[in-house]
């Protein structure tokens, strides 16, 4: 005989897990966020968006703060931001290689810091090459090629998006698929910037990264065209190398 309340059991939990995804995906998205935020987003009520955070606390796959209040504190308690944690977003994207790589790179730290910094141009080299089609396509304007970048980016499991800013252009990554280890090794998150740089034919600086803690990996792309901007620079050949200890202050990162 079968079992409705079983089955409604079942459905309910299914329900939730589904709500509860979405929930994670808006943080892989947007990095830190408050109850009130991820409620408005996805049309739900606040107290069944806290019980789901809750739920996400309890499992390790997010972590919270207290919002830094802006100017005069107000009365009653401050908002809760959220964010994914590393677990979280395994889950969510996955970093099933990551033992294996930082061990890798552990094996080829023993011969200097060079031998990681020319497998980091190595690899970032290969994700230059499989996007390069698409910024070729946008023209020479460093933001229009930001945009591009961003789409071929997220085909490659970034998560990428970018947008328009009063100096310029800005490129997020709301998912690293290797923050884990580039945590332990910076020079891949250098190299990428490098790579950034490149392909969208100006100087660009990093702001944030997954790897350091930040919900987001951000890159500013200054508009050359405004003042202040550096002058664009031609996107080399493929058949050109890098080294990637020069052009250091392209890669300062501001905490």
């Amino acid at each position: 005989m079968k079992n409705p309340a079983g089955a409604s059991s079942a459905a309910l939990v299914v329900g939730d897990s589904r709500t509860r995804a979405r929930v994670a995906s808006y943080l892989l998205v947007h990095g830190w966020a408050t109850a009130g935020e991820v409620s408005q987003a996805l049309g739900l009520s606040q107290a069944a968006i806290r019980k789901h955070l809750d739920a996400l606390l309890a499992e390790g796959l997010v972590t919270s703060r207290e919002r830094t209040p802006v100017g005069a504190r107000g009365r009653g308690r401050p908002a809760r931001m959220f964010t994914l944690t590393d677990a979280g977003r395994a889950r969510c994207g996955g970093h099933t290689y990551d033992n294996l790589a930082q061990a890798a790179l552990r094996w080829i730290a023993r011969d200097g810091e060079e031998a990681v910094a020319a497998f980091a141009a190595d690899l970032a080299g290969n994700l230059e090459r499989r996007c390069r089609e698409a910024t070729a396509h946008a023209g020479d304007d460093p933001i229009a090629r930001a945009e591009a970048l961003a789409a071929a980016l997220s085909a490659e499991g970034y998560a990428a998006s970018a947008s328009v800013i009063n100096s310029g252009g800005q490129l997020c990554q709301h998912h690293c698929p290797v923050a884990q280890v580039a945590a332990e090794f910076p020079q891949l998150c250098e190299a990428e910037t490098e790579v950034i740089s490149r392909l969208v034919g100006t100087h660009v600086q990093r702001l944030a990264t997954i790897a350091h803690g930040d919900g987001i990996c951000t890159t500013h792309i200054p508009d050359p065209r405004r003042r202040g901007g550096r002058p664009s620079i031609e996107p080399p050949t493929t058949s050109e190398t890098t080294d990637t200890t020069e052009n250091s202050d392209d890669t300062e990162r501001v905490r």
